[in-house]
Order: C-alpha cells, then structure tokens, then sequence
C-alpha cells in the first residue's frame, strides 16, 4: 500500500463533506496588478492585530519615529510587535474603533506621516540557508509577521510548533472566497518572492514534502507559481476543485493529504503545518530584505468602486482614505462597507476604521449586485444547512441553542469546530442569520472561560497566601519559643534568674508595698466620711427590719372621724334650716363670713352677667352655705373648686348642655384646708367620669332632698350641694318662662345691718327667682325632679352621676329659655350693699386672692391625697 506521501506525489486529491459554489464575482478586481495605496496623512495602529496578547508600547506621545521602526515589543511567542509603516510623530495613545462586527475599540497609537517615508530596516539574512531555524523564526517574530489568510495567528508559534513534527507543509493558496483576489495577483506580481519565501519556510521545518495548493479558477497565479520553482526545491503546485470553503485550513489538509484534523486541535498534531502565500510573501521580506510586517495586500471591489483592483495599504491606513482615493461612490439607499467577502466578511459601522493585518479585501457592493437579507423567518427543518456545513456539524441546533443561551449544549455539539465559513446561512431558505448566533456563543463561551480562569488564578493565589501566612506564623512561634530557650539557658548558665520572672517579681513588690501604705494615706476628712456612710447604712439596714409603729397614726384617724361625726350632725341641722326656710341666727355670722359671702355672690353675678350676653343663658348664683366662713381659706377652696366644676362640666358634655351648680359647699370640708382641697378634687374625678359614662342618656334625678346619709362623707355632701343648686336654676328658668313675678323671700333682718349680707340675700333670692321660672318653664317635661333617692348618696359614684345628669339639665333649660327670647330678670338689689362700695370691692378682691391661693393649694396637696 503507498503512503500518504506517495498518494499525494501521483495527484491523488481527496474531498470534505458539504461546500457550496456561490458566484466567484473575481474577475472585477484580479485583471489589474497591485499598486500601492500611498501614504495618508494619519495612521492609526491598533496594539492587538492577531491572536495572543498585545506588547507593551515602547514609545511616547510627541516622538518621531522611522518607518519600520518597533513600536511596541513583548518576550513570550504569543505577542507580536507592530512598527511605523511610514515615518512622522506620534501625536495620540488612544481608543480607537477597531475592524470587528461590533465596532469595539482598542489602545491604538497614532502616527502622523510626513511625507519622507525615511526607513529604519532590521537586521537582515540572505544567507538563511547558514542559519539555525531558532534564530530564524525569532527574527520573524520580531518583525510582527502573523498568518494573513484571515485568521492572524502568530507565525513564529506555528512554526516552533512544527520543528520536528511535521512532515508536510502546505502553502494556501486556494483564496476560495468570492470577490477576493488578493492572493492570486501577489502570485502572479510576485511569484519569484513568494517561492523564496517558501524556501525559508521549508529550510526552517524541513518537511519531508511541500505542496502549494491552489484552486483551477487561478490559471494566470499557476502558470506564474510553475515558472518559478525548479526540481530542485520539492515544491509540488497541486490544483484542486474549486470548491468553497476548500480555502479553510482543514478542509484543504482533507484535500491534499486526506487526513481530518481532530475537534479542537491544529493540523500540528496530524503532521500538517500550513502557511498563506501572503505570509510567506511576508517571510520573505522580513528575511531577506530586513523589512518587518508594515503593509499587505488589500482588494477593492464592489460595484460602488470606480477603480477597482489590488493595492499595498500600509498598516493602519483608514478605510475611508482607500474611499475616497479609488472613487467610492456609495449606494443611495443601502451604503455597505463590508471588510472580507460576501461570505465571511462583516458591514463596518463606519469608515473610520484601519487596516490591520488580516483585513485582505474592503468590499462595498450596490444593492442589486449583492441583495440584503430580509426579514429572518423561522427554521423549516429542510437540513439544507447541516448538508452544506463543511465541518460535519449540526447547524439546526446550534442556532436552537445559541439563541437560547444554553451554551454546554453548544459546546456538547462542537460549536468551536465552526469556521464561520457562512455555508449554512448561504444556503438557508428562511434566510436565518446563523453565523452570527454562532459568533455571539462563540464569545459569550469564551468570555465564560476566561472568567473560570480568573476565578481559578485568584483562588490558587488565596490558598498560597493562606499557606504562606501559616508558615510564617508557624516559623514566628518557632523563633520565639527557641528564643526563650536560649534565654533561659544563657541565665541558667551566666547564674542570673530569668528576666521576666525578674520582672514580674519586681511588679508585685511595687504593688505590695503599695497595698502596705494605702491606709496611711488616708485623710481624717475622707475616714470620718466613710464613717458616716457606714453609720447611716447600718440604720437604714436596722430601721428596714424593725416593725412599723401605726398607733400615733390611728389615734389621729380616730379624732377625725369623731369631729366628722358632730360636724354632720350640726350641718344636717343647718341643711334643714336652709330648706324649710328658717332664718339663721345672725350671731353666728362673723365678719370674715360676711366678705367671703359678698365676694362669691359678685363672682357668680358678675359671670352670669358675661354668659348671658355670649350665650343669653342664665348662669344662676345660688346660697352660699354660711359655714363657709369660718375660715377665709376655706372660703376661697370652696368657690375654687364650684367653678372648676362648671368649666369642666361645659367642656365634657358640648352636645348635651349642663347649668353649672354652684349653690352650696358642704361644711364638712371646712375643718382643713386640705381635705377641703381633697374633697374637691375627688369629687371633680367622679363627676367626670360619670358625665363620660352617661353622656347622652340623662336618667331622671329627684332633687328636693338629700338623705342625711351623705353627710357621713365629705364627698356626698359636696354631690348633694351641687344637686341643690341645679334645684335652684332649674327654678329660676321656669319661673322666668311664665313671666311670673319673681318671689323674693324674706332677707334675714340681720344681714341687713351689713351691706355684705345684704348682697349675699340679694343674689340668693335671684337665684331661686330663676329657678321657679325654669321649673315653671318645663312642666310639661316627663323627667321628674322632686325626690333623690337616699340610695344615691351611699356611692360617691351614684352622687356624681347625679349631679352631672342635673347639671345638663340645668344647661337645656337655660337654652331653652334663650330660644324664647325670656328676658332674664332683674331683681332689686339691697340699698344696703350700697352703703359702702369701697368696703365691698375690698373684700371680692381679697376673696380673689384667697381663691387663688386656695387653688395653689390644692395642685400642691393633691398628689398625696390620703383617703380614709
């Protein structure tokens, strides 16, 4: 059986599954020979044009440079340098739009030409064939020489890869995609240089058989290619089909060799190396003639351009300069500039991008001559592009899960075996754009991957710290512990003690000797202090566990209750003067009773005289018990707390309206200012909280008698007052409502013999005036008022529930009499009040104070209250 080579050598050629043969459309740009571009006035050079990691600039803003000159450099094989393709200064290091589908940018230097194209050429090596491979390919490594069939993959990495390995080198010269001609006319302009550059190549692997392979549409290229190798160099000019994508690296090693190189792997691991014309053109120069990677050969072609043909662009030449110098001319309604051929080739965002080294061919077609694609429709399962794909995939689910995002499943099917050849899409009836979801997977995995090795790094990065700090605090404990070793050895040795337990022992003498002088230094002022304080402690602690001694407490609380029990009997015998009418003994008036009766009674007067201009409602004055008296302080406690019961009384009920009672204070209140104080307060609270208990429903309340079981409390005395007062304005309304003559009873002849007593009887008959006019008034009420049951005063709470249901009461009357428009009446006032007005008013202010001072009183006794 032959071998492979042997196959080869007789013209054996193989095929590759799939392929299309799409229009060439050659022939508009390969009859004219290549030209050179010229020299624009701006060049702007991206820092990554192939495969691998950018260098690192080497040169400055403001710096002139040379044509050939290195611009950027780096150590390892991947990193390729860029240099000046023509002389001038560099005016700008910045981010500019680089040759992608995306219109991504890149750190580009930018150089600004001046016209001298002054060169700065390398080293150079005619004799190659005296040279070692290493320095060789070291020599096109540092001229920047990367693949220029399309894929920019560094040259000197493929070659290194090579030594030893392969046995067969093949030259691409197939150029299968449409509109492209770049290759055939630099075969056919120069077919000399591109064999030396094939030479070297050879002289640097040493394969066992190199090949040229090149498709039959390039008749001219062949016949140049013959012409140029003689017997002596092994060189083989295998014509293939014409056949795209047959211009693919592994689809033209299936051609020539029939071997299939493996997913995810190079045509290294089978034995094959392959090299462009173009690079070994590139070789050549770099070589030979110490020229570094500056320029390359470009087609212009499409429709829309004037002149059309081949030229040498420099590196980094603006597309829009090869525009406008070779007579653009761009279509009216679809304007395409496409870098690469109809297939594989990518629309330009703008024209403001340069030409890098694997940009071969700037294609701008009209659209007729090369139709855009409509409206993407959905997939009909024809298998026409599974068919077409040269690589042997599955095109259908790829783009299923491509565009569902699930890339294993696209690695699972080999999308990285993909050469992005656009067969699939060619021939696709639904006009399914796959390539590009093929080429938005492709960087979204390989984005993913460069993040997990991220991760990866940064991980293997914390776990040698973490190692590191451990070592290091592990050999930190090891040189202390050995330190303290030799410490003690050294001191067990030299006869001296350790230092720290020196130290510690000299610290507990100093504390020692410290504790030993503390009590000295205490001063007679501080222990006569301390001593004190634990005196005092140790009574509070006896006193705490002694027993109470209640008995002064218990005497004191028996004689109340003995002086209460007679001051209600002589105040019941006083209520039922006052209620059956009989005069009260005018020797037991004094002078201080008389000013303080004189003094409320102008009060209540004068406030039911501003009431009754507001409102028209008759605030009625009612007695005053006489009892009072006894004590100014009392007095003033008294009057005090009636009317802080009407204003109370006025804000709590605003929709059931209440006359205020202020009538009589119960007596029994009077033996201490300050259960006078506390008594009224109490019964403020219950008051209150019986107006809220019973707010819109007032219950009938008898009012003529109070059982005499309220006077065994102050509390119920002070409910019973009050009720006695509503009694009398009730009255007072009603008897105004029948216009009836206003009742004056009898005024005690020994108040007439003080102008005070006689205002006291004055107002008194005016109040009960009011209140025969109001009961008058509302006889045909059904609410009966004569008796309070005697129950009532047993509960304080009962007491004050029923003189807040009076006091409405009152309140309603007196509204009632404002709606009839009853004019409130006026009665005589006694001459006698008259006799001496300065006497009076002293005595109302003095009854003034008095309240106020009473009122004091009572904020400051009330919180310690003390119920018996």
């Amino acid at each position: 059986m032959l071998s492979i080579i042997e196959q080869i050598k007789q013209g054996k050629l193989w095929d590759f599954h799939g392929g299309i043969h799409p229009a060439e459309n050659k022939l508009l740009s390969s009859k004219q020979p290549i030209k050179a571009a010229g020299i624009p006035s701006e060049l702007v050079l991206p820092l990554k044009q192939h495969i691998g990691s950018r260098g690192d600039i080497i040169v400055n803003i403001g710096d002139h440079v040379l044509k050939g000159q290195p611009l950027t450099q780096g150590d390892i094989a991947m990193c390729v340098p860029i240099h000046a393709p023509s002389s001038g200064t560099i005016t700008a290091i910045e981010q500019r739009t680089t040759a992608h589908p995306s219109g991504l940018t890149d750190l580009s230097i930018v150089i600004s030409t001046d016209n001298q194209d002054t060169w700065c050429r390398g080293t150079q090596y005619p004799d190659y064939q005296d040279r070692d491979p290493a320095e060789l390919i070291e020599a096109i490594r540092l001229a920047g020489i990367a693949g220029l069939g399309g894929a920019g993959f560094p040259t000197a990495r493929k070659l290194q890869g090579g030594l030893g390995n392969v046995d067969i080198l093949i030259i691409n010269a197939a150029e299968c995609e449409p509109y492209i001609t770049a290759d055939d006319r630099l075969m056919q302009d120069y077919a000399d240089e591109v064999i030396e550059g094939i030479r070297i190549l050879r002289h640097i692997i040493a394969p066992k058989l190199t090949i040229i392979g090149i498709e039959d549409n390039k008749p001219d290229a062949i016949k140049a290619l013959e012409a140029c190798v003689s017997e002596d160099d092994n060189i083989l000019i295998r014509v293939i089909p014409t056949k795209y994508p047959s211009g693919s690296s592994k689809q033209l090693v299936k051609i020539l060799t029939g071997r299939e190189v493996p997913s995810q792997a190079r045509s290294t691991s089978i034995g094959v190396i392959m090299q462009n014309v173009g690079t070994a053109f590139a070789i050549k120069r770099a070589i030979v003639d110490g020229e570094p990677l500056i320029e390359r050969v470009v087609t212009l072609t499409g429709e829309a351009f004037k002149e059309r043909g081949n030229v040498f662009a420099l590196l980094g030449t603006p597309i829009a300069y090869l525009l406008e110098k070779f007579g653009y001319q761009a279509d009216k309604k679809y304007p395409r500039v496409i870098i690469g051929g109809s297939l594989m080739g990518f629309t330009l965002p703008h024209a403001n991008v340069p030409i890098t080294k694997i940009t071969n061919c700037i294609l701008t077609p009209k659209r007729k001559e090369l139709p855009l694609h409509t409206y993407e429709m959905a997939c009909i399962r024809c298998s026409a592009c599974a068919d077409a794909c040269p690589s042997s995939l599955l095109p259908q689910q790829l783009q299923w899960y491509a565009k569902d995002k699930n890339y294993e499943k696209c690695e699972e099917y080999n999308l990285s075996d993909c050469i992005e050849c656009g067969a699939c899409a060619y021939v696709c009836p639904s006009e399914i754009p796959l390539v590009q979801y093929y080429r938005q997977a492709k960087a979204e995995i390989w984005e993913r991957k460069q993040d997990e090795m991220s991760a990866e790094r940064a991980r293997q990065r914390f776990e040698a710290k973490q190692q590191r700090m451990e070592r290091d605090k592990a050999e930190r404990e090891n040189r202390f512990a050995k330190a303290a070793t030799d410490r003690r050895q050294q001191m067990a040795t030299t006869g001296g003690d350790d230092a720290v337990a020196a130290a510690i022992a000299r610290v507990k003498a100093k504390q020692a000797a410290a504790t030993d002088t503390a009590p000295a230094a205490v001063k007679p002022a501080v222990a006569a202090a301390i001593a004190k304080a634990k005196a005092r402690q140790a009574a509070s602690t006896s006193e705490a566990n002694a027993v109470p001694d209640n008995s002064e407490m218990a005497a004191l609380r028996k004689q109340r209750k003995l002086q209460a029990r007679e001051q209600k009997a002589a105040k019941h015998a006083e209520l039922m003067q006052q209620q059956t009418g009989t005069e009260q003994p005018a020797e037991q008036v004094t002078d201080k009773k008389d000013a303080v009766a004189a003094a409320v009674a102008r009060a209540k007067a004068r406030k039911a005289a501003q009431q009754q201009q507001a409102t028209s409602a008759v605030e009625p004055t009612a007695e005053v018990n006489t009892d009072v008296a006894s004590d100014p302080k009392k007095a003033a406690v008294a009057a005090a707390v009636a009317r802080a019961k009407a204003r109370k009384a006025a804000q709590q009920a605003p929709s059931t309206p209440a006359a205020e009672a202020t009538d009589e204070v119960n007596a029994n209140v009077e033996s201490d200012p300050k259960k006078a104080a506390v008594a009224a307060a109490v019964a403020r609270a219950k008051a209150r909280k019986a107006a809220q208990q019973v707010p819109s429903t007032p219950a009938a309340e008898a009012t003529d008698e109070v059982n005499a079981n309220v006077e065994s409390d102050p509390k119920k005395a002070a409910v019973a007052a009050a009720v006695a007062r509503a009694k009398a304005r009730k009255a007072a309304q009603q008897e105004q409502a029948t216009a009836a003559a206003e009742p004056t009873p009898e005024v005690n002849t020994d108040v007439a013999s003080d102008p005070k007593k006689a205002a006291v009887a004055a107002a008194v008959a005016r109040a009960k005036a009011r209140k025969a006019a109001q009961q008058e008034q509302a006889t045909a009420a059904t609410e009966p008022t004569d008796e309070v049951n005697a129950n009532v005063a047993s509960d304080p709470k009962k007491a004050a529930v029923a003189a807040a249901v009076a006091r409405a009461k009152a309140r309603k009357a007196a509204q009632q009499e404002q709606a009839t428009a009853v004019a409130e009446p006026t009665d005589e006032v006694n001459a006698n009040v008259e006799s001496d007005s300065k006497k009076a008013a002293v005595a109302a202010a003095v009854a003034r104070a008095k309240a106020r001072k009473a009122a004091q009183q009572i904020n400051k006794v009330q919180p310690n209250i003390e119920e018996e």
